[in-house]
């Protein structure tokens, strides 16, 4: 589980750290950071695929991402100096992300590019990536330390160099040895792991309305293509009673049944108390549909360390979020979970759960702060490559 994340420079988030528990629930009025904390999160899980590069160039460019307000804000708060918007900045060395767990803590710094003549003189440059033992980084705990392009990782009592590293690949791609460094290997694991779900598709020519062609589907895919044979997989080595149950307090008196054409397509029939006849995925509500992709992402046989789910209230009946939040709380007991939400209905009712960590996020000058978090309510953080 993480047990702390930190974002700096990245936006509207200069300096953000953030306790979790197993249940996340991340609130704010709109433009207030929700969107930037969501993407950071985001850009941390590209680590481990080896795209964080190409996630920031498709986010305009690292310079586009550095946090856009005065240098010095907080003396300049602490003065009552109002910055004048639009005016002049200095470009921000580094933009940090970093998270800790309950074995391993993972950091990684990106500046901007050493002027060259290269055709990708652009690319934003990995300078410091490092993976410590503990929640807090110490250099006593440091495992894995890659300073520019080079990599050196603790052997024993010393330190041994494993490789020059390019600046555009992240360790996790260079140096994953299940022998040499178990570590690496097990982070990576963890963050491939990672599962994101944003908006998924409710239009009448979505793929979820479709008949799909369909194998055994533990993990639904983020488009929402496969979701009968999700569904089905469940019923088959899940847990199909809360998935049974997860429909009927939704829908009393609905049943759920999934079809298999000759040709091995995949369809969902609806029944419901009063219908004479079940409905296909082409005549079912939005939102009704929708609630049936969170409840095959949810529920899922294969579950991940860590699930994201970001305005699943979109095109759900206030009356569906109580249902909603009951599977939620039930996945959180064993998959950390992080919800970003508006609505006030699921909110409370997630809020009720004693495992909850509600985080609210407010703009003060452009900065994004959890609200009511003093110096002493942040969990301890040091970056590695602190002044650099």
């Amino acid at each position: 589980m993480i047990k702390t994340i930190s974002i700096s420079n990245y936006r509207s988030l200069l300096n953000l750290v953030i306790p979790l528990s197993n249940l996340n629930v991340v609130t704010g009025a709109n433009a207030s950071g929700k969107s930037n904390l969501y993407k950071s999160l985001r850009l941390l899980a590209e680590t481990a695929q080896g795209g964080v590069v190409n996630a920031l160039a498709k986010e305009g460019g690292l310079d586009s991402t550095f946090w856009a307000g005065p240098e010095n804000l907080s003396k300049r708060m602490k003065s009552g100096e109002v910055p004048v918007q639009g005016g002049p900045r200095q470009k921000s060395a580094r933009l940090r992300l970093g998270f800790s767990s309950d074995y391993f803590g993972y950091s990684i710094s990106l500046g901007l590019p050493t002027p060259s003549s290269s055709a990708f003189s652009l690319d934003p440059e990995i300078k410091r990536e490092c993976i410590w033992v503990g929640d807090s980084f110490r250099p006593a705990g440091m495992l894995v330390d890659r300073e520019g392009g080079l990599i050196k990782v603790r052997s024993e009592r010393s330190w041994e160099v494993m490789q020059h590293a390019n600046s555009f690949d992240s360790l996790f791609t260079q140096v994953a040895d299940p022998v040499r460094t178990p570590e690496v290997v097990s982070l990576r694991d963890n963050i491939r792991n990672w599962r994101f779900y944003d908006h998924f598709r409710t239009d009448a020519e979505a793929p979820a309305r479709q008949p799909q062609l369909g194998t055994r589907t533990p993990v639904l895919h983020n488009d929402g293509h496969d979701l009968a044979a999700a569904l089905q997989t469940i019923n088959e080595i899940g847990d199909p009673l809360a998935l049974s149950e997860a429909i009927s307090d939704a829908f009393p008196g609905a049943k759920l049944d999934i079809l298999v054409q000759a040709d091995g397509r995949f369809s969902i029939e609806f029944s419901q108390h009063g219908l004479l006849r079940p409905l296909s995925a082409l005549e079912l509500s939005d939102g009704t549909l929708r609630y049936l992709l969170w409840v095959a992402a949810l529920l899922t046989p294969r579950p991940p360390p860590l699930m994201v789910l970001n305005e699943p209230e979109t095109s759900l009946h206030p009356d569906l979020l109580p249902a909603l939040a009951k599977l939620i709380i039930k996945v959180s007991k064993t998959t950390q979970v992080w919800v970003v939400s508006h609505a006030s209905r699921l909110i409370a009712a997630l809020e009720n759960s004693a495992e909850c960590n509600s985080i609210g996020l407010e703009k003060e000058l452009g900065q994004t702060k959890v609200v009511d978090q003093g110096l002493l309510d942040q969990p301890m953080w040091v970056w590695p490559d602190k002044g650099k």
